[in-house]
């Protein structure tokens, strides 16, 4: 007989471990359905995320910000190094170790709170009384029936037709972050988050590094100061950033890649590049999982539809992360599967999705939460606006890191924070004191008049609120 669970988890990536442990805290009989396998063979949790995504880049980011830094950045400091290198197979060794480290650490977690990990490929197989069948397909063949099942499958590289992805000359965020060398020149489709993450990896290392973006604006999603500064600092670092481009042919061999393509006037251009890196964007994960067996689809977008609450149409199924609306942020399917585990559980959880923050891990950081000028400007909405640069920080002089500022956005009238953006040295961690504010719909004087360490980075998001009032103390 099938063995029976309170909830079964359909992928163990950041919405799905955290939507398992949760549960499993709640007191549910939980169970999480992971397939992946590494370049060893070996099995793995943490889904995209842990493995070939968010962790495995920010070691690579870190490591080559340090030897850019070894490189170019300790004069300042009086500091002189000479004939610094960089050893390509230790630097990726030690992503690997940290990769392996966090992975496993989700083993224990799943041990410490008695949860079942059901090693293979997870799909349902149909409803019965008590629930859900879902047969897992790995190096045997089993099936388990649940109660609720939580569908946390994550996103994969979206691929342009024509260009075949072979992940070692042309290459999505996988085979990026596996480079086995510093390629001389290397191409970059696609300006957003993930192109301009893995770029900055390589230009830092020693790449000549081309980016082409078919859209005609440079970080979009960005607040318009925050998106133009970055692409200053950006372009001033050595990436060379093209955009309205529009992508022709691409002819790959084991030479190189050759792009042509046609800039924003219509101009056609050629770029010979070692290795090419195409990214841009990502698609859920919905394929094979047989949702049409309890009445379930997808969109045209291949989403699964939720509600505010992530439940599908159908009782008892609800699904988190990368394969619902909304932006596919780590953090963010982390909060949904909290949420739904605590709804199975029979608590009345909320999400405010305009308190979650963005963050771009680049050098420097770029970091926001809430609303943008542009988007109070199209809502018609009256705002106030105060900014702060970090060249008059203390702390950021003392660390030779004065580039960006933070600006914040609050109500005209009720001085509430609507959003504050971030581009800064350690843009990351300070956002938080935003979203925190946001979420007890705080005003821009409630953060003015709260004390900050001095000297430190922090005080620039006082400030910043304070300049709203025309009174920040260091401008």
């Amino acid at each position: 007989m099938a063995q029976l669970f309170d909830v079964v988890v359909i992928g163990s990536g950041p919405a799905g471990y955290i939507a398992a442990v949760r549960a499993a805290q709640l007191g549910l009989k939980t169970a999480c359905v992971e397939k992946w396998r590494n370049p060893n063979g070996e099995m793995a949790l943490g889904g995209t995320c842990l493995n070939v995504g968010c962790i495995p880049s920010k070691a690579l980011l870190a490591s080559s910000e340090e030897y850019e830094k070894v490189s170019h950045h300790l004069g300042a400091h009086g500091i002189t190094v000479k004939g610094a290198s960089m050893n390509i197979a230790t630097m990726l060794k030690r992503k690997d170790v940290i990769v392996s480290k966090m992975s496993k650490g989700i083993e224990f977690l799943f041990r410490k709170n008695k949860i079942t990990w059901l090693k293979g490929h997870g799909r349902f197989a149909g409803r019965v009384d008590q629930g859900f069948t879902i047969e897992v397909e790995g190096d045997e063949k089993e099936s388990v029936t649940a109660k609720n099942v939580i569908i946390a499958t994550g996103s994969k590289a979206r691929h342009l037709p024509g260009i075949a992805v072979d992940n070692k000359i042309v290459c999505d965020n996988e085979g990026a972050l596996a480079f086995d060398s510093v390629p001389e020149k290397l191409g970059v489709i696609g300006a957003g988050v993930i192109g301009l993450e893995l770029g900055s990896v390589w230009r830092r290392l020693g790449s000549e590094v081309t980016v082409l973006e078919a859209l005609p604006t440079f970080l979009g999603a960005c607040d318009d100061a925050v998106s133009k500064e970055a692409f200053k600092l950006f372009t001033q670092q050595g990436l060379d950033i093209h955009l309205g481009v529009k992508i022709g042919d691409v002819k790959a061999s084991a030479k190189g890649v050759t792009v042509n393509y046609a800039d924003s006037d219509g101009k056609p251009h050629t770029l010979a590049v070692d290795r090419l890196i195409v990214s841009v964007g990502r698609v859920p994960n919905t394929e094979n999982l047989n949702l049409e067996s309890v009445g379930l689809g997808v969109d045209a977008r291949g989403f699964v539809p939720v509600n505010d609450y992530c439940e599908t149409s159908i009782a008892g199924v609800y699904a988190v992360g990368d394969v619902v609306r909304g932006p596919m942020l780590a953090h963010k399917g982390e909060d949904e599967g909290v949420m739904v585990a605590e709804i199975i559980a029979g608590q009345k959880p909320h999400i405010d999705y305009d308190c979650i923050p963005w963050v771009i891990y680049t050098s420097p950081e770029i970091a926001w939460v809430g609303r943008t000028e542009q988007q109070l400007q199209a809502e018609g909405r009256e705002y106030k606006s105060g900014q702060f640069p970090f060249a008059a920080n203390g702390r950021a002089l003392g660390m030779d890191a004065t580039d960006g500022f933070v600006k914040v956005l609050a109500d005209a009238e009720t001085e509430q924070i609507l959003g504050v953006h971030i581009i800064a040295v350690g843009a990351s961690d300070l956002i938080s004191e935003a979203a925190v504010a946001m979420e007890f719909k705080a005003s821009a004087e409630d953060i003015g008049r709260v004390c900050h360490p001095h000297p430190s980075l922090s005080e620039a998001v006082r400030e910043a609120s304070l300049a709203i009032y025309k009174r920040a103390l260091n401008m």
